[in-house]
Formats: C-alpha cells, structure tokens, sequence
C-alpha cells in the first residue's frame, strides 16, 4: 500500500490483542501512553517498553493518538504553564527514542472528547453503530446536566422532541446515557456529572476568540519542540463539528484548517485529517477540504457518516454515506506521489480505519470498553480501504509502484 495500514490499540488491556491485530492487514499501531494522568511527562523508559511491546508481535509504533492537552491549557489557566513545559519535555523523551512514532496526536475540544447519544444503535443488516441524536443530546443538557440556558441552544421542536425522551427514560437508562456521553474516553475514565459541570464552570467567558488564543499559544511553545525532535502535532477535528455544551469547537470547517494552519506556518504544526468527523458538518465538502490542506496532513482517519436530518447521523460503513471515499482516496495517492517526487520523507500517509461497526461474532461478546472499536468492523473496513486504494493506483496512477 502507499497509505501506511494502521490499527487503533488501547494498550495491554484492550479486548483486541496485538497478535490479532496483525492479521487485520495492517503493519502499523497507533496507540498511547493512557495509564499515565493527563498533563503528566511521558517518561523515555514508558516510551521504550510501549515499542518493545508492539514490535515484538512484528508491528510498527507509528502514530501516537493521543498525548492529550490538559484542560488548564485548553483554558489558558491554572497550571497551564507547568503542563505546556510538561508536554514539551514528553516530545523531547520521544525524540530520544529513535524507534519511537513521530507523529503526534491531539485536540483541542472543551470538556468532553467526541460524543455519541447511542453506542449501540441497530443497522437494517443487525449491525451495531455510534449515532449522534440531537434531541437526546438536548435531553442530557437540560434535563440531566441542568446546564444553564441549554434551551437556547435549541429549536422549540427539539426541545419538545427532548422532552419526550426524557420522559420516557427509567432511572437506569438516564444512567446508561450518562455514562455512554461522559465516559468513553481512555485516561479521562470514571468521570460524574459533577465533574462535567466543575469543568463546564470554568470556561465562563472562554470564547471562541480566547479559546483560539490558548491555542495559539500552545501551539507557539510545543512546535519548535516538535521540529527539533523531528515530531509533527496533528490536530484532530471537533466531533461533532458544532458547539457542544454551549462552548466554541475551533476546529471544524475550513476556515479553521486556514486559521489553525496560520497560526504557526511550520510542517511541525498539521492535521489529523478525519474524513468522519468532518463529514458530519453538512456544509463540508470532505474532498475539497484534504485537497486544500494536503501538504499540511500527517495522519488520516478515513470514517464516513450518514446525515437523517435535524442534526442527527450515525458511524457508515467505510465506504458509504457523505464521504466519496473513492475520490478522497484519489487525492491522498495523489498526494502521496507529489510528496515522494519532491523527496519528502514523511511521503507515506498513516492511515486508519475508525468507528468500526459491531458485527459478527462480536455482537456476541459483552459491550467494548472503547466503543466502536471492536475487531472485526474495523477489519472489513480497512479491508475495503486498502481494496480501494489499489484499485485507485492501477487504475489512475498505474506508472507508480
């Protein structure tokens, strides 16, 4: 393959062993450090073992997702300078380990990671996938967070759509949808409701504008660290691409690639180019997106999603609903070919495939501590993509090997 084959792996403890991850046909592991707290140092010797541990089953560390951003960066607050010196020193104990990846993952979404109302949402064909309900979703600001004037945030039909929901809901199932959108996120595990609304507290008065502001100067200090150690910092999109919580996401369309690309004009400063999350903003042409931004993309999650209207979608299949995966793959080999002819070393592209559907026997199996991460749905679509992505080289770029 041109795109590099890659498999998300949460570490020892994840249900999806490395042994079973070489047989997906990928080569490469995109995994992390998550037992260590976050804003802490990422020592050598934890570096060290996590590549001895994956090369040992005759893969490749490639990409590290995530090492995450502390919220007091985020916020510009609290100990924000301790942490950004805590995140530059972990980039230096990455150069320091030849065999480790040096592309480096992160986002910059307030709070709360990607969300999802339904981990579990059944397809026609008995599959299991992540929806996004925008009404559930108004049913948990208001009705279970309380957020102060959540129902701004929302048409009169979805607020009664909410409420409705809300009002059908046991006990028990205002727990599991609690828990399905505050605690899916490894390293930020066993997090309460009180927890979401202290942190929600102290962004009062964060921005847009401000929150632009802390990353920029996140940005300023980390990635001349980055260059000297040979890393690129990859941002990953907002999921979903639209304010949540009442709170500004600054990396969603094309104009805040522009904007995030402007900030520090150095190769070290790129994207995490994920076709999912960015399909799931109806306004955003996917391919036109990658083609604009191509040079600056050191990381691809390709996903697509399924838009049923007022605001809601779910996880497609690899190959289907708004993503042309064909012409997007079109473009990254085209990508990667110029790349290679300018004599780029960082011409291939690592790839995964993401949000997998459950299906086959590991509907069978209890739910997956990291949902949408399952084996076998993430197999058939990386199968599908590599298929794809042979089928674009032969047929378009037959003169390259």
């Amino acid at each position: 393959m041109f795109m590099e084959p890659a498999f998300r792996w949460y570490g020892p403890k994840d249900p999806v062993p490395l042994s079973h991850i070489r047989q997906t046909g990928a080569t490469g592991v995109v995994t992390s450090l998550h037992e260590i707290p976050y804003g802490e140092v990422w020592p050598v010797e934890a570096i060290r073992e996590r590549c001895r541990i994956v090369e040992e089953t005759g893969l490749t560390w490639s990409v590290i997702e995530s090492l995450p951003v502390h919220e007091d960066i985020k916020l510009g607050a609290g100990r924000c300078e301790e942490y950004i010196e805590n995140y530059k020193e972990s980039i230096r104990n990455l150069g320091k380990v030849p065999n480790a990846p040096r592309v480096i993952t992160y986002n910059f979404m307030p709070v709360l990671d990607w969300i999802r109302t339904d981990l579990h949402y059944r397809l026609p064909d008995g599959a299991t996938t992540l929806y996004f309900d925008q009404a559930q979703f108004a049913a948990f600001e208001m009705f279970i967070l309380k957020r102060p004037g959540a129902e701004k945030d929302y048409t009169p039909s979805q607020i009664e759509k909410a409420t409705a929901y809300f009002r059908s809901l046991t006990p028990e199932q205002v727990e599991a949808q609690t828990r399905s959108i505050i605690d899916n996120f490894p390293g930020f595990k066993g997090v309460t409701i009180e927890d979401v609304r202290r942190m929600l507290a102290r962004y009062e008065g964060v921005d847009r504008k401000k929150l632009e502001a802390n990353l920029r100067h996140f940005l300023e200090a980390v990635t001349p660290v980055a260059e000297e150690n040979g890393c690129r910092l990859v941002i990953h999109p907002d999921d979903p691409p639209r304010s949540i919580l009442g709170l500004p996401r600054i990396f969603s369309n094309i104009a805040d690639v522009r904007n995030l690309l402007a900030m520090v004009d150095s190769p070290a400063n790129a994207i995490c180019f994920c076709a999912g999350s960015f399909s799931a903003g109806k306004e955003n042409d996917v391919v036109a997106m990658f083609k604009e931004c191509a040079p600056r993309v050191g990381f691809l999650h390709l996903r697509s999603t399924q838009h049923e209207g007022d605001g809601n979608f779910y996880e497609a299949r690899h190959l289907e609903g708004r993503v042309d995966m064909y012409e997007l793959v079109k473009a990254v080999c085209a990508e990667q070919i110029r790349r290679r002819r300018e004599g780029r070393a960082d011409w291939r592209i690592p790839m995964r495939p993401d949000h997998g559907h459950d299906i086959m026997d590991d509907l069978a199996k209890p739910p997956c501590p990291n949902p949408g991460y399952y084996a076998l749905g993430r197999m058939r679509g990386l199968a599908e993509l590599r298929g794809l992505e042979m089928g674009v080289m032969r047929s378009c770029f037959p003169e390259e090997k």
